[in-house]
């Protein structure tokens, strides 16, 4: 059998972290995260803030309106200088890009324009109808981010990586996805273990049928890893669950990137488990 070959892993070295920031608490939640981040692999950080003005204004040779765009990319560099002046930024090179995009998707584009290697964004989390039909901007960066994402929820006094879970259907295609979590573990001196949360639905597996999955994964992996069975009537809460039993400091969940219709209809178990959890999570794109 012929062995798939993986893209070289993206965590042998911590370089550069983006950081989309709206100025709110919860956007420097991430940033003080990403500070000890970068302070730990002595990486940059470069801070992402987005306008988002009309083409209008911005095509519109009126005086007011030209004086409008003025004064609200003035007000943005403020703020990103005011940001940079964190005590906790002290001794990290720190970089601020604005950009006039409206649609959060494109920040996958500024984070490859600008060689990173991870992006960490805050998010407070929505929950019932604003969830179904409004979703959030931390969801969309989940949902189109070709780099990992560690998404923050609270604040990261002690934001400290010691014991890693990944949660995944064990199926093939998450290899890759466990190599850059074990890359990243090994890069924070930090503990994995992989979850496969047994639910019933759809997809209902027999005990001997998943015992036989985690051999295979194994067996492809080529290594002995911890995977654990967890039982609950719910994926998403047994993941949620289990990580909090086992006192887990960061969530690893792969992610297809869904879009369109085939996102609204089948949903992201990656979406929902990171605007739920309360512990970082990192989401990975298979």
């Amino acid at each position: 059998m012929v062995r798939e070959t993986f893209q070289p892993l993206k965590f042998d070295v911590m370089k550069k972290i983006l950081v989309p920031v709206d100025f709110s608490k919860h956007s420097e939640y991430a940033l003080e995260a990403a500070s000890k981040i970068a302070k730990q692999h002595r990486a940059e950080i470069v801070l992402l803030h987005m306008i988002g003005m009309s083409d209008s204004v911005l095509a519109n040779s009126d005086v007011s309106e030209e004086a409008e765009a003025k004064y609200f990319l003035k007000l943005a560099k403020d703020k990103i200088n005011e940001f940079t002046k964190k005590k906790y930024l002290n001794g990290i090179p720190v970089d601020g890009v604005i950009q006039n995009y409206k649609d959060f998707e494109e920040v996958n584009q500024v984070a490859l324009e600008q060689n990173c290697d991870l992006i960490v964004m805050g998010s407070h989390g929505t929950s019932g109808l604003k969830e179904l039909f409004v979703g959030s901007n931390t969801e969309k960066v989940v949902r189109s981010s070709e780099l990992p994402v560690i998404v923050i929820k609270a604040s990261s006094n002690e934001f400290d990586i010691k014991r890693m879970v990944m949660a995944c259907d064990l199926e093939m295609e998450a290899i890759p996805v466990y190599r850059k979590a074990e890359a990243f573990a090994q890069l924070n001196n930090a503990s994995l273990e992989v979850v496969y949360v047994h639910s019933a639905g759809a997809n209902f597996m027999g005990r001997d049928d998943v015992v036989k999955r985690m051999e295979n994964f194994k067996k492809e992996l080529g290594e002995q890893i911890d995977i654990h069975f967890y039982d609950d009537n719910s994926v998403e809460r047994g993941i949620l669950r289990y990580c909090f039993e086992r006192n887990a400091d960061l969530l690893v969940i792969p992610t297809h990137g869904r879009k369109g219709l085939d996102h609204f209809v089948v949903g992201s178990l990656a979406e929902n488990v990171s605007n739920h959890a309360k512990i970082p999570v990192m989401t990975i794109k298979i």
